[in-house]
């Protein structure tokens, strides 16, 4: 699939014709891993790539409502399904692409998180999520504290935000005690104390990925989709602590 994407490339460099660059919509955090990817999909002879990177439920309803973009990544499986009962996805291109794990961060040197329920102690004021009425990584930490018989307890402390890189960052500058986010967002976070959330209760945490039913650069967007779920991207992800999950990883 990547040797004729390089054909193109060829012709189009003969032709003095620059390639029209693929629009990915895809869940902010996903944003380092993709990047690097991309970088790969370039030097195995694919084309650009051009990402629009925010929060699932902003990029479904941008689809919806009709952006242009050629694929979706969703960080959930319910913003996927928005975008397909609108009719905006193309079904049959849809796959389970990545997992990812909930994490609880903190500063160095701030409140101590050694287990989920410290999240109810005393010195912990603020805790930022992604809004938890939509953002998925918000969803998922809800669903997760509610399984723990922990929400109520902390419920007034939540600071939503409008994706998880900026609960991540309410922890970087302070302005939270601590966050719940991706495994992932914590990749490339420096010095922060860390816990993977692990045990009974931890929602699955799924990425699909599919074409946009108004792709306009169709034949492009299928192999890049068949590269992500290659070897070569599925190295990208886990160095960035996503779990591929496409057949053959």
């Amino acid at each position: 699939m990547i040797r004729g994407a390089a054909v193109c490339l060829v012709l189009w460099a003969l032709a003095g014709v620059a390639p029209e660059p693929l629009t990915v919509s895809a869940a902010v955090s996903l944003t380092d891993a993709l990047e690097a990817i991309a970088k790969e999909y370039a030097a195995a002879g694919g084309g650009p790539v051009r990402f629009n990177f925010a929060a699932s439920s902003t990029l479904a309803r941008q689809l919806v409502n009709g952006a242009p973009a050629d694929m979706f990544i969703s960080a959930d499986e319910a913003q996927m399904d928005v975008a397909a009962q609108a009719g905006a996805i193309d079904p049959a291109s849809r796959v389970d692409l990545l997992g990812n794990r909930l994490t609880i961060v903190a500063r160095q040197g701030g409140v101590a998180i050694h287990q989920t329920r410290d999240l109810a102690g005393p010195d912990v004021r603020r805790i930022a999520l992604g809004d938890p009425s939509a953002v998925p990584a918000g969803v998922y930490a809800r669903r997760y504290l509610e399984a723990a018989g922990l929400w109520d307890s902390v419920a007034a402390r939540i600071v939503p935000v409008g994706n998880v890189r900026a609960a991540l960052a309410a922890v970087v500058n302070g302005s939270a005690d601590a966050a719940i986010v991706y495994a992932s967002d914590t990749a490339t976070a420096g010095s922060l104390n860390s816990l993977v959330i692990t045990g009974a209760g931890v929602p699955r945490i799924v990425y699909p990925a599919a074409i946009a039913r108004r792709a306009g650069n169709r034949a492009e967007a299928e192999r890049f989709l068949t590269f992500l779920r290659g070897p070569r991207a599925a190295a990208v992800f886990a160095r960035y602590k996503l779990i591929p999950l496409a057949a053959g990883q």
